[in-house]
């Protein structure tokens, strides 16, 4: 029990530190719409089992010993980050009518796949991920116990970030958005293309 509270304790004081996932969630659902917003979090809630998996095969251990294989997780990330962020930067201004058009254009699925490929391309879920069950769980905690502690992670992953997509789509913050969306996507440009930077020199 003393195990799982540890876990939980750092799992969630990590899941609402702001990141990448954070500024995925929050872009797609202030420049589209809160199921856009609500579907990236479903796919970063996904994806961490990507990390669970690879973890308790072993696998994990193997990526953090290569050099190689983390700098590739690493570059690929980053780079996702940057295309995100570019494409931010060169958003076209629009009117509030075409707007309103616009903020559906994103489909359930490229929701999905935007927060899916931002949280498994993310080397600091990988490092979380490992450090967590190398350093907190013991060797001998059963592995439907280790499985628990996966779904607890994905689990809080979901919750927090649907509800920061739901509390970005309130109608106040919704409007105060609307009249400013040009100038948000040019800041999120840059915070995206920063954060791809900054994992790009992240040591390994």
């Amino acid at each position: 029990f003393s195990e799982f509270i540890a876990v939980f304790t750092i799992t969630i004081l990590s899941v609402i530190s702001p990141g990448p996932d954070f500024f995925i969630v929050m872009r797609n659902s202030l420049s589209h719409t809160r199921r856009a917003g609500i579907f990236t979090a479903i796919g970063v809630a996904t994806a961490v089992w990507i990390h669970v998996i690879y973890t308790l095969a072993g696998i994990g251990l193997i990526l953090s010993q290569s050099i190689v294989l983390f700098m590739l997780v690493k570059y690929l990330g980053a780079g996702y980050l940057v295309y995100l962020g570019w494409k931010s930067l060169n958003s076209k201004k629009t009117d509030a009518l075409q707007y309103t058009k616009e903020n559906c254009d994103l489909s359930d699925f490229q929701s999905f796949k935007m927060g899916f490929i931002n949280n498994a391309l993310n080397p600091k879920a990988t490092l979380f991920f490992l450090s967590v069950f190398t350093q907190v769980v013991s060797l001998e905690t059963p592995t439907y116990i280790q499985i628990i502690y996966g779904a607890t992670a994905s689990i809080s992953c979901l919750i927090w970030f649907s509800l920061v997509a739901t509390f970005l789509n309130h109608n106040k913050i919704k409007k105060a958005f609307e009249s400013a969306q040009h100038y948000f996507e040019k800041i999120m440009g840059v915070v995206l293309i920063g954060f791809g930077i900054k994992v790009a020199f992240t040591s390994q």
